[in-house]
């Protein structure tokens, strides 16, 4: 699938990164999402994402792969997503571990998921970071402080419940479209706050 250009021309392209904290339907969600928007992914998946997968879901790396338009292996740091000169959107880490999280926050990036966040971050791009841990002890705050400061955006998983929703589905998606529209990508997914013909897709 080719991904449609923006108004200067260019693809719209998001790299998505899904590391091995709970909560990997998030990262699965975004791709369904992003691929029925058409939006170019570039996707990579931690080893203990890959773990996280299993006992969490009936997917296969496999069926995340065919999700996206790019695969990346987290060993490939010659990637194009390595260099800032390879234009995108940003880039969303969905679930994020604090292991992830703390190396990005270091500068010192030993795979492509840190690598590419770290470029991203350079050249002054989004960076939305889905922390999912709890409870957080004063060294991971101030580590998401550090980041906040260094331009990312820490967008923990916290369900919403203003829009009442009635399944597992509802949550995810609210969640997730919210992460979206920090791209100013609309899924038309989410039940927004007062808003005149407020629906779910």
């Amino acid at each position: 699938m080719v991904s449609m250009p923006d108004k200067s021309g260019n693809k719209k392209r998001l790299i998505v990164g899904i590391s091995g904290a709970s909560g990997v339907i998030f990262g699965i969600r975004m791709l369904e999402i992003l691929k029925k928007l058409d939006i170019e992914t570039h996707l990579i998946v931690s080893k203990a994402a890959e773990m996280t997968l299993a006992y969490e879901t009936d997917f296969k790396l496999k069926d995340l792969r065919d999700m996206a338009h790019e695969f990346h292996p987290m060993s490939d740091i010659g990637a194009n997503i390595s260099s800032g000169s390879y234009k995108t959107l940003g880039m969303v880490i969905v679930p994020c571990s604090i292991r992830t999280m703390s190396e990005i926050s270091s500068g010192v990036t030993a795979s492509l998921m840190t690598r590419a966040a770290d470029v991203v971050l350079k050249d002054r791009r989004r960076l939305v970071l889905a922390v999912r841990e709890t409870p957080l002890h004063t060294g991971h705050l101030r580590t998401m402080t550090q980041l906040s400061e260094m331009g990312a955006i820490i967008a923990p998983i916290m369900p919403a419940f203003y829009n009442r929703p009635q399944t597992l589905d509802d949550i995810i998606d609210h969640t997730v479209g919210r992460m979206l529209d920090l791209f100013d990508l609309d899924a038309r997914i989410v039940k927004r706050w007062k808003e005149e013909g407020d629906h779910n897709a």
